[in-house]
């Protein structure tokens, strides 16, 4: 992949000094910066996107920057010398009842109208609506940063702000264009066709963005491929950084003993695109060879959702359960308690997941979908991606093995350990704030 170098350190009125060759740098030492990261939403245990901004602020900070974090709701957790600044919206998947959530003083505000017709009318207003509330709270305050380092929203208010001088940066993970088309795939009629395509109708905004956008991050060479497919932005102009891994709490618990069939993995929701079906599907099979097996899912289960049904149908009712809202010292001690761990993903852009799953020395059995395999090297299991019958395979040779678990935990630790600690992704995207600060001239 093409990671940036660690080139650059940070010291006030010296040259810096590239690592790999010891020569010096010809940029400009530019020292403490201050860095905002943008979230539209943060949530800081399901998803990704909040767990990314908790990680990536504290290793700039550790770096010596000073960092804040705008996000719309829910918020993420943040290291203490991180400031939050919340940009409310009307956080409406988190209301009771949406079609009520709209009051009288909302419908003097274009952007609170919006967020709620989008809902109510099957689309996903989120990210255009965080773009407009950031625009307005940049006019009102006018804060001064070096970097603006958006996540994944992709609002046609990041090209205001570029357009006002800011340096802005996006990551894009992942193009969601995978998700839709995964999501029309399973679809069964028109009707749920239409409604698939009105709720990621943002992509188009998305795809403006990233084209018109001077600096863009992904995480993968994968996703760097695919996004130059999906919006039309050659790869040279895709800076790949990877996502990290604090590897100090995502870490082995010796004091905890492993379940021999206890086995563990992820979804955020009844997305087809995490694999969930693939992984039910193998485990029902197993079950009769195996009935001690039990599933942890790290996520929430949705009534009378498509897995809910699929659980009923496969008689898994008693030997899968769900648990979200954990924090990640209770991660940490489920990947401790689990024999293997199983990401069985269809696609991922990077895949969090399989990473910490590793660095917790928990064996991994992983699809080879997306980027998985750019993620865990030599340090899993690979399945072919949608496979059940490999997915059985594999399990019932790792199920069949202590010493295979055994060596497999330890491999997978170690490459977590020397290509994606976060000391280390933190300082190549250091590197890479620092290049393009260079090229823009001094502040």
């Amino acid at each position: 992949m093409s990671y940036l170098p660690l080139a650059y350190e940070a010291h006030d009125n010296s040259a810096g000094v590239d690592t790999d060759t010891g020569h010096a740098s010809t940029l400009p030492v530019w020292g403490r910066l201050r860095i905002a990261l943008l979230g539209y939403r943060s949530h800081p245990h399901v998803g990704g996107q909040g767990i990314y901004l908790h990680y990536l602020s504290k290793a700039l900070v550790e770096l010596g920057h000073e960092v804040d974090v705008i996000s719309g709701p829910p918020y993420p957790e943040l290291d203490a010398r991180v400031r939050l600044i919340k940009i409310p919206s009307l956080d409406l998947y988190a209301h009771p009842n949406p079609t009520r959530a709209l009051r009288l003083q909302h419908l003097l505000s274009f952007s609170d109208f919006y967020e709620w017709w989008s809902k109510l009318s099957g689309a996903f207003g989120e990210p255009y609506c965080f773009g407009r509330r950031l625009v307005k709270h940049f006019k009102r305050h006018a804060p001064h940063y070096d970097v603006v380092h958006d996540n994944q929203c992709l609002a046609y208010g990041l090209l205001a702000l570029q357009k006002r001088g800011l340096k802005v940066v996006a990551t894009v993970h992942h193009p969601i264009t995978r998700d839709r088309d995964l999501a029309l795939a399973a679809a069964t009629d028109k009707g749920q066709r239409w409604l698939i395509n009105r709720w990621y109708s943002f992509l188009s905004m998305q795809k403006k963005v990233v084209q018109e956008l001077q600096h863009v991050i992904t995480v993968s060479a994968q996703s760097q491929h695919d996004i130059e497919q999906a919006f039309a932005r050659p790869a040279e102009k895709i800076q790949v950084i990877p996502n990290g891994v604090d590897t100090n709490i995502f870490k082995p618990l010796p004091e905890i003993s492993r379940r021999e069939f206890a086995l563990i993995t992820t979804a955020s929701s009844d997305q087809p695109l995490k694999g969930l079906s693939i992984l039910l599907r193998a485990l029902a099979q197993l079950r009769t060879g195996f009935p001690q097996l039990q599933l942890t899912v790290i996520g929430k289960l949705k009534e009378d959702g498509d897995t809910q049904k699929e659980l009923t149908a496969l008689q898994l009712l008693d030997a899968v359960q769900f648990k979200s809202g954990i924090s990640n010292q209770e991660l940490v001690e489920e990947y401790a308690r689990a024999a293997i761990a199983i990401v069985p993903s269809l696609y991922e852009g990077f895949g969090l997941p399989a990473a910490e799953a590793m660095a917790c020395g928990v064996p991994l059995i992983c699809s080879d979908g997306g980027a998985l395999p750019e993620v865990v090297g030599e340090g899993a299991r690979l399945v072919e991606a949608g496979n059940v019958e490999s997915l059985v395979n594999a399990l019932h040779e790792l199920i069949g093995s202590a010493e295979l678990r055994r060596q497999l935990g330890e491999r997978g630790r170690e490459h977590i350990l020397q290509q994606l600690s976060w000391d280390c992704v933190g300082k190549k995207m250091q590197a890479f704030y620092f290049e393009l600060l260079n090229q823009q001239g001094s502040r």
